[in-house]
């Protein structure tokens, strides 16, 4: 069995559960409901001017950057480990199939299914969101869309690498959980506080440039910075900053402007982690005792 014969399967049987259409149906409702807040009501969202495209779509990112790792987690932390739990991977790997066909083929489907789910209700809201502006920028759309789903193909090679780090659904749920909650809810704090520790206990009048790097490594940060490197134009309008965030709070940032300050290491960051996730989670699965 190949690896695209194992990510058939996965996505088969994730077609036939109900899991996939309720993930579709919750993006859409969200992505309908947010969209029409943001177009209807834009001073609430930072818009006084009036709701734009290139507005809503990093409106959209605030939306996707939290959806993307939650919906990942629910998809792919079984992946692997719920299979070695129930012992229905000695049984995929005799048939005969590799443990690299196995890994890839589980990466690939459940990116398959969570790109499915979050295609949909990008396509839905985005297009309901242009019809009530009256404005469409296809190429920007498309291109925006892709780059959304590339996100969630990161997050859920990281999720079931993982996953494949572990033969316990328990253990492969608190290393899930436990992810998200320092990447993602508590990361802002991390530079703060290494730079507090580095400086002696004390915060300088001016933020170093490596602050900004380690802001980066949170996936969802690095994602609208990958965003704003494709739409520098409606970043400006938008005043979205990637440097935002809260890390530059309450202190001037440093006048230097080094090569890794720039919105365009986002997209470097999300390949570190794709490959990094690939390489930890290949090698802990090759070497486990299934």
């Amino acid at each position: 069995m190949t690896w695209h014969v194992v990510a058939k399967k996965d996505f088969r049987d994730a077609v036939q559960s109900r899991a996939l259409w309720a993930l579709v149906s919750i993006f859409v409702l969200l992505s309908v409901v947010s969209t029409y807040a943001y177009v209807e009501v834009p001073e609430m969202f930072g818009e006084p001017g009036g709701a734009t495209f290139g507005g809503l779509l990093f409106f959209t990112v605030g939306l996707t950057g939290l959806f993307v790792p939650l919906a990942a987690i629910v998809v792919c932390y079984k992946s692997l480990a719920g299979e070695r739990e129930l012992g229905s991977i000695k049984l995929l790997l005799s048939l005969p199939t590799t443990r690299g066909n196995v890994f890839v083929g589980k990466v690939i489907g459940r990116a398959a299914v969570l790109t499915f789910g979050l295609g949909v209700g990008l396509v839905v809201g985005l297009g309901f969101g242009s019809a009530l502006l009256g404005t469409v920028d296809v190429g920007a759309l498309v291109i925006f869309v892709l780059a959304t789903l590339a996100f969630a193909g990161v997050y859920t090679t990281i999720m079931v690498g993982l996953s494949a780090t572990t033969g316990s659904t328990t253990r492969a749920t608190t290393l899930a959980l436990g992810f998200f909650v320092v990447f993602e809810l508590f990361w802002d704090v991390v530079p703060m506080g290494i730079l507090y520790v580095v400086e002696g206990f004390s915060l300088p009048t001016q933020i170093p440039d490596w602050v900004f790097l380690v802001t980066q490594v949170s996936p969802s940060t690095a994602y609208f910075s990958a965003i704003v490197s494709l739409f520098p134009g409606f970043a400006e309008a938008a005043n979205a900053d990637p440097a935002g965030g809260g890390a530059g709070a309450g202190a001037d940032v440093a006048p230097a402007d080094p090569f890794y300050v720039t919105p365009e290491v986002g997209i470097v960051m999300l390949g570190l982690w794709l490959v990094l996730s690939l390489a930890v989670g290949y090698l802990r699965f090759d070497a486990a005792d299934v």
